[in-house]
Parts: structure tokens; C-alpha cells; sequence
């Protein structure tokens, strides 16, 4: 479970194919990586397999590269990264499961003020979740839907998140990671045991 509040943008420093998959290697500052330790990144839950002082590696298993942007990632590319929330720790995003429900584009960037305002084409079939005013996690970023049409949603964006997230890094036609708000996943799934 993570918050999509992100804790440090990374670059990826190496890319291995495999038969099976591709392993990717991000540059990182954290301490105490371990073995099996989950990371966001770009809002995908991944396991920590190696690491070393400023790396770590994670392994993308076939289904993680057909639902995801990562296996078309490039050595240089950067992303947004998130270590699992401890039992103790603060939620002030919202709860976030890394479960990539899938891809979207930038479909627009404005300017306002000192703020940003970002449009991301919205897949058809994940329109019944997103709300206006609700949750939403783009590439691992919790944030609230400022604004929704039918095949387009808005999100206002302040200074600090798109300074030190990859927003700032984002063109128009940029792929991005969507992940719903969970609540809204079990609240259609009770209602339909009702019907």
C-alpha cells in the first residue's frame, strides 16, 4: 500500500530483456533498501531484488510490461518513486495499491498562475470510476480530479508536486499510469452482488 505521495524522482541507469520479462535497474537515494521491499514506481508496485548504495534492480514480468509504459522505458528516463507505507506512517495522499488499472495520455498542459493545469485522455472503460473532486493516482501521484468530459479529465497541479515529481518532465502525448481510487472498484463490485 503506498500514499502517491512521492519520495524521490529516479533515473533509470541500466535495462535488461529477458525471454521472460525485463529487469531495470534506478538510480535512488534511499536507505535500507532490502530484498522483497516494494517500491511505486511511476505507480507500479515492483519488488526490490538487488540493489547496492544508489540502485536497486526490479524485474517486469511479461503482464507488468502489457498493462504498463515501463518496458518502453530508456536508460536516462526518469520516475516517480515511492516506498510502501509503514503500519505507523501518515496517509496524506490516499490509499494507493501500485496496481496499474492502465495507461492514459497528456492530452493537455496550461499554465495558471504559479500552478499547472494537466488534461489526460480517460480510457472508456475506466470512466464509471473517476469522479469530479475524487481520487486518482497518475504515474504514482495522488491526486483530485478538478475537472471531467466524457473521454478527458483535469487535474490542477501545485508548485511542489510538479517540481519534484516527473510532471514537469511531460509533453502532450506522454503515456501515463492511471490507477482509480480503490473505493470505487469494491463499491461497483457490492452493488453488483445486488443486482
Amino acid at each position: 500500500m503506498f500514499t502517491g505521495i512521492v519520495e524521490e524522482v529516479g533515473e533509470i541507469r541500466a535495462i535488461e530483456e529477458k525471454a521472460d520479462g525485463t529487469r531495470l535497474r534506478i538510480d535512488t537515494t534511499f536507505d535500507g533498501l532490502t530484498r522483497g521491499q516494494s517500491i511505486s514506481v511511476s505507480g507500479a508496485c515492483l519488488t526490490v531484488e538487488e540493489y547496492g548504495k544508489e540502485w536497486f534492480d526490479v524485474f517486469l514480468a511479461s503482464e507488468t510490461v502489457d498493462r504498463t509504459y515501463l518496458g518502453e522505458l530508456a536508460v536516462g528516463d526518469a520516475v516517480n518513486l515511492e516506498r510502501a507505507l509503514p503500519a505507523d506512517g501518515r496517509l496524506d495522499g490516499h490509499f494507493v495499491q501500485g496496481h496499474v488499472d492502465g495507461t492514459a495520455t497528456v492530452s493537455g498542459i496550461e499554465e495558471v498562475g504559479e500552478d499547472w493545469r494537466f488534461y489526460f485522455s480517460l480510457p472508456e472503460d475506466m470512466g464509471q470510476y473517476v469522479v469530479e473532486k475524487g481520487s486518482i493516482a497518475i504515474d504514482g501521484i495522488s491526486l483530485t480530479v478538478a475537472d471531467l468530459a466524457d473521454e478527458e479529465f483535469a487535474v490542477a497541479i501545485i508548485p511542489e508536486t510538479y517540481e519534484v515529481t516527473t510532471l514537469s518532465e511531460k509533453d502532450i502525448g506522454d503515456p501515463v499510469h492511471l490507477e482509480v481510487d480503490v473505493v470505487a472498484k469494491y463499491v461497483e463490485s457490492l452493488v453488483e452482488g445486488y443486482q
